[in-house]
């Protein structure tokens, strides 16, 4: 399923919130707030990927700084899906958290 995600799947969801699965046992609800369309470069051979690659930022607690990693995320009508988030560091209001799609 994943590679059938678009910027355009995320970008009705900006503002929402999202279940973020830690362990098996702990979850912490994270917002989604923003999506951006990543530039598009050429691969082997000059081929085009299949998709426009784009990025998502994820907010969560300020005082939890979760490892980059794998996570299970999932919201109304998403998920759970496993998605590689990335800290890029805290806010004004708490740490964000960074999924490149290419």
């Amino acid at each position: 399923m994943l590679d059938q995600l678009t910027n355009g799947t995320f970008t009705p969801l900006v503002g929402s919130r999202f279940t973020l699965h830690v362990s098996e046992s702990a979850a912490i609800e994270v917002e989604l707030i923003s999506t951006h369309e990543l530039p598009v470069y050429p691969g082997r051979n000059g081929q085009k990927p299949k998709r426009q690659p784009f990025s998502l930022i994820f907010r969560g607690p300020r005082e939890v700084v979760l490892p980059q990693r794998i996570y299970f995320v999932e919201q109304a009508g998403f998920g759970p899906e496993g998605i590689f988030l990335v800290p890029v560091g805290p806010d004004d209001i708490g740490q964000r958290y960074e999924a490149v799609f290419n």
